[in-house]
């Protein structure tokens, strides 16, 4: 049975979709090392709890087929916030979010300066004379 229950996840694995905008952050790339780490040793692998095997297995093909997509539908595509699954996924993508840590650096660095105890550099200080 173990190596029935590998081919079947070997199977999902490849029906799976990457999502090629979310490097080192994609579901599908996730749930395929998450799969080799469970079958190590491949159709030769002792399942522990074989009943939670075939429940992940289930709910996992249930994500896949969108089953609750279709089963609880939403009357519109955007959240409470009003963005679009687009513009969402556009948000998340490895480029955005690189781009949006580089804001935060710029951010903190100019908090830093800002309130740091260091004196003011020599040109900005006023130098009054008598």
């Amino acid at each position: 049975m173990a190596a029935t229950r590998y081919r079947r996840f070997l199977k999902l694995c490849e029906e799976w979709p990457r999502d090629e905008s979310k490097k080192g952050r994609d579901l599908g790339t996730f749930l395929r090392q998450r799969v080799a780490l469970a079958f190590r040793e491949g159709e030769n692998t002792q399942i522990s709890d074989p009943e939670k095997c075939d429940q992940m297995y289930e709910s996992l093909v249930r994500i896949n087929n969108n089953y609750y997509k279709e089963k609880f539908p939403r009357v519109k595509d955007t959240s409470f916030t009003g963005v679009t699954v687009e513009e969402c996924r556009l948000l998340l993508s490895t480029g955005s979010m690189q781009q949006m840590d580089e804001e935060k650096k710029g951010l903190w660095k100019t908090l830093m300066q800002r309130f740091s105890s260091k004196p003011p550099e020599e040109g900005a200080e006023k130098h009054t004379e008598k």
